[in-house]
């Protein structure tokens, strides 16, 4: 290992509670492809910002649905990396000593075996509804289409992701601040540190701030160190020799 690897390693065994803050860069490795990577054939002449929005969604909703539908296919091709999978092995060896909060839709953390993910942004691969539900489409099936519908009241399902001017849910936010405030150390994955709230978690951190990223980011002046290579060659040099 080198130096700084090694110190922080020394500080992943030395510390009681841990959190873990994962972007777009934590899954590269797998091949997830980006928010933009879906901008291919049919789709290229939108800009994902004037499809992920709620307006959109009510403008056309087939049209939405259906380019949600090409990046779920993309994502459920690809598999959790060796950094997905080192953090899920510390949890199990080290039950409630590290919390994963995540930026990235794609479930690759709860694939791995995380438990307890807090998924800011939420989870590409489930359903919502649009409107709050009625008794009707909490009692019937949604009658299948593109997108499914309450056979009664006409509520849509809706992928359950966290849209363009839309809050982020508020228990999981609280949850992630609460994480961060509690941590004697915090590894920042992946992420550019552009994207607010979720960015700021670093900045209100408790305990000792790592940037482990292989491109600099917006949070490095805010981290007491930085190791520049990806989260699959890091996490598993950072996180196999926690105490017992």
């Amino acid at each position: 290992m080198s130096g700084d690897v090694e110190q922080v390693a020394g500080w992943v065994r030395d510390a009681r509670q841990i959190a873990l803050l994962s972007g777009a860069g934590m899954s590269a490795e797998s091949g997830v492809p980006t928010f933009r990577d879906a901008q291919t054939g049919l789709w290229a002449k939108f800009r994902p910002e004037e499809l992920a929005t709620e307006d959109a969604f009510r403008a056309n909703p087939q049209m939405v649905w259906d380019w949600y539908a090409v990046r779920r296919e993309m994502i459920a091709k690809v598999e959790p990396n060796a950094g997905h999978l080192a953090v899920a092995a510390f949890q199990r060896r080290h039950p409630n000593r590290l919390t994963v909060v995540t930026q990235n839709v794609d479930g690759l953390h709860q694939r791995a075996g995380s438990p307890g993910v807090l998924a800011l942004h939420g989870n590409i691969a489930q359903d919502k509804w649009l409107d709050a539900p009625g008794d009707c489409c909490t009692h019937m099936e949604p009658v299948a289409g593109r997108p499914p519908r309450c056979a009664k009241c006409g509520n849509m399902r809706r992928p359950a992701v966290v849209w363009f001017g839309e809050m982020l849910p508020a228990r999981e936010l609280q949850a992630a601040e609460e994480a961060a405030r509690r941590c004697d150390l915090m590894l920042v994955v992946g992420t550019s540190g552009a994207v607010y709230p979720a960015a700021g978690l670093a900045r209100i951190a408790r305990g000792k701030v790592v940037v482990v990223n292989p491109h600099a980011s917006e949070l490095d002046d805010a981290a007491d160190v930085v190791l520049r290579g990806t989260a699959a060659a890091l996490l598993p040099q950072l996180l196999e020799e926690g105490p017992g």
